[in-house]
């Protein structure tokens, strides 16, 4: 049973940075896409970033126009758990951030960047991130 398990989370101020985690437990899986997604109190469920990876390989990065410049995503392939750094946060980063694992798909021109979250499989319970003003 595939289970992700996110930690990082809490309360920082403006200007700070804070680190999160996704450990993927149960299943090794050798391909695949990690993302991080965002939702806040009233409003819908946002991409944050995601990274394509296959064994011992990262593929792409790919942020959401709000956290480019700011955030970078990684994976340790050999630890099975990707990271979200998040530099120069703004109370609107305020969420609920969720890990997901979906697949690793390609096409003519390279691999797919999955930004719905309809095309994960799996996804975290979540850790709160809140930046105060």
């Amino acid at each position: 049973q595939v289970q992700l398990v996110e930690s990082g989370g809490g309360l920082v101020q403006a200007g700070g940075s804070l680190r999160l985690s996704c450990a993927t437990l149960g299943v090794v899986f050798s391909v695949g896409t990690t993302g991080w997604f965002r939702q806040a109190p009233g409003k819908e469920r946002e991409f944050v970033a995601s990274v394509t990876w296959s064994e011992d390989w990262i593929h792409n990065t790919y942020y959401g126009d709000s956290v480019k410049g700011r955030f970078t995503i990684s994976r340790d392939n050999v630890k099975s758990t990707a990271y979200l750094q998040m530099n120069n946060l703004n109370p609107e980063d305020t969420a609920q951030y969720y890990c997901a694992l979906g697949p690793l798909k390609s096409a003519r021109e390279g691999f797919v960047w999955l930004r719905d979250a309809n095309d994960y499989d799996y996804w975290g319970q979540g850790t709160q991130v809140t930046v105060s003003s």
